[in-house]
């Protein structure tokens, strides 16, 4: 009887550390599916950023032809472009560039309201149009990398992430994408 019972109780502890051990791997592996997901995020927002970096250089090009004596609004979009488009950035280096690229932009827009030529000119529309379309683009992936960093600190910080989180290592918050003030009050794109 004594062995039939000692049987039970270790089959019981068996059973108990099996299922704290899936409990463990299932939480690693949500862990790691959120980290993914914030890095993929990541990556969706590099891309549309690179494509409003390549839009830039037409659109400059474009009011360079109409309003060559804004050189200074024209080299202060051409700069802070450089400055966005620059690899290996953090997060918040990267939103700060990115606020300044856009508050440029701004100004170079506003010359269309300077120079009627240049607002009726349709290849400086169209750009116009493409780079709205990317801003568009850009809240959006911003906003899905941001719930995407929401969600993975909401796994750390809560039990049992926050155990779990430790074991594995290689994880650790991540820095949100947030517009500033200058990117938030950048003045509309004007098609008409």
């Amino acid at each position: 009887m004594g062995l039939v019972v000692g049987l039970v109780v270790v089959a019981v502890l068996a059973v108990l550390l099996a299922v704290a051990a899936l409990w463990v791997v299932r939480t690693y592996n949500r862990l790691i599916r959120l980290r993914n997901q914030t890095q993929a995020s990541w990556a969706q927002i590099d891309v549309q950023l690179k494509r409003r970096h390549e839009l830039i250089p037409n659109l400059v090009e474009g009011a360079r032809g109409y309003a060559a004596h804004e050189r200074a609004t024209l080299e202060a979009v051409v700069t802070a472009r450089g400055t966005a488009a620059q690899t290996g950035l953090r997060v918040t280096d990267k939103a700060a560039a990115e606020e300044l690229l856009t508050a440029s932009l701004g100004r170079l827009l506003a010359l269309g309201e300077s120079y009627p030529q240049l607002k009726a000119d349709q290849h400086f529309l169209k750009l116009q149009a493409e780079l709205a379309t990317a801003e568009d683009k850009i809240a959006y992936a911003r906003q899905f990398y941001n719930s995407a960093v929401q969600s993975y600190h909401t796994a750390l910080e809560s039990f049992p992430g926050n155990l779990v989180a430790g074991i594995g290592g290689g994880h650790g918050r991540r820095e949100y994408f947030e517009a500033g003030a200058t990117a938030q009050d950048a003045p509309p794109v004007n098609l008409a």
